[in-house]
């Protein structure tokens, strides 16, 4: 029977009735096609490995370039910033300079018109007698009262200031005559009036 027979002469025949040449093959190109894909493998890491090194050297280049390029463009900034500080200084001491002369000026100033104040205080509120004959040549209505005086007019004012009275002499005449001036006649009106008491 054929559990009889001798296990390793059954298996030698049975191996004998299968034909492995051809896997042999296959499995010998496999290997070969394995080894050739690792050779590509290891040289296609082997030029990455190569760009990479060749990158980073282009890298560190970069970088340090980059690095003294930030370092003169501080050193750059830093000098323009000491210069517009200067520059800032300069222009504040020039104002504290003319600021202080503006205050001397304005003191000395402050002084005169203390000065002129207390002057003032010391003449009143009228002033001294130059100062009340100049504002007396200057002010049009004492001017016109003088003009009207002169020709024998006196004009009296009432409580409110309004001048509307008139007392006429006639020198020649020896006449008087008192004019209440009603402003429902024109001025043209007492003017031809005066002239006539006048004449």
């Amino acid at each position: 029977m054929l559990l009889d027979e001798d296990l390793a002469t059954l298996i030698h025949h049975t191996i004998g009735n299968f034909n492995t040449v051809p896997d042999k093959i296959a499995i010998g190109r496999i290997n070969e096609s394995l080894f050739t894909l690792k050779q590509a493998r290891d040289l296609r890491i082997g030029e990455a490995e190569s760009a990479l090194k060749k990158l980073s050297r282009s890298l560190a280049t970069v970088s340090t370039q980059h690095n003294e390029m930030i370092a003169s463009h501080k050193s750059a900034d830093h000098a323009a910033q000491i210069v517009e500080l200067d520059t800032q200084k300069f222009r504040i001491a020039k104002a504290a300079s003319d600021l202080e002369i503006e205050g001397e000026r304005l003191e000395q100033e402050l002084e005169t018109l203390k000065g002129r104040l207390q002057e003032l205080e010391l003449q009143g509120v009228e002033g001294d007698e130059a100062a009340k004959a100049r504002r007396a040549m200057d002010d049009p209505t004492i001017l016109k009262l003088k003009i009207y005086r002169g020709l024998g007019i006196d004009a009296e004012a009432d409580n409110a200031g309004n001048y509307n009275k008139a007392i006429i002499r006639n020198m020649q005449k020896g006449d008087v005559h008192v004019v209440n001036i009603d402003p429902k006649f024109s001025r043209f009106f007492y003017a031809q009036y005066i002239w006539q008491t006048i004449g």
